[in-house]
């Protein structure tokens, strides 16, 4: 995608994702066969129900419609929240993840699990998990340390309104 066709787009859909109060994540045009696919990816601190994606995409269809931004030709419309495995790369992305498990692969050389309890500025404090019955640890990382980060998924980790019950 052109980065004139990317920024036009993102100008034209940012006003349509803050109505809802959702943040506009990413724009991506690829081709499918004849056709090309448009995802616009959102998000929130609340993550993104199913029903405001399907509103979001009656009305950024509606302003596509009017405008020509996606150019001639066929494109496949689609609207979704990020992946749980999505990399985080916005400090927003982090203090979303405050609680999670997170893998990181260190600018310097190799890769942390650990689980975020806070986050500011500067970085991350975290909760790396004890080995072999030893107790968790402490750690601090700073956003220039890191190289990629990525959540983990816990299948067995009680829900935060679970705890609370």
């Amino acid at each position: 995608m052109s980065t004139t066709q990317s920024d036009r787009l993102r100008e034209l859909l940012e006003p349509l994702v803050g109505a809802k109060e959702l943040d506009l994540e990413e724009i991506e045009v690829s081709r499918a066969g004849r056709r090309r696919v448009l995802r616009v990816i959102v998000d929130s601190e609340d993550g993104v129900e199913l029903d405001t994606c399907a509103e979001l995409s009656r009305s950024i269809s509606e302003t596509l419609d009017e405008t020509d931004a996606m150019g001639e030709g066929e494109y496949v419309l689609e609207v979704s929240s990020p992946g749980a495995d999505r990399p985080l790369t916005e400090h927003r992305h982090y203090v979303r993840a405050t609680g999670r498990l997170v893998r990181l692969t260190l600018s310097e050389g190799g890769e942390l699990v650990a689980r975020i309890l806070a986050v500011d500025d500067e970085g991350l404090d975290l909760e790396v998990p004890g080995v072999k019955g030893r107790k968790p640890t402490s750690r601090r990382v700073a956003f220039g340390e890191i190289a990629k980060a990525r959540v983990e998924i816990e299948f067995n980790r009680k829900d935060k309104k679970e705890e609370e019950a």
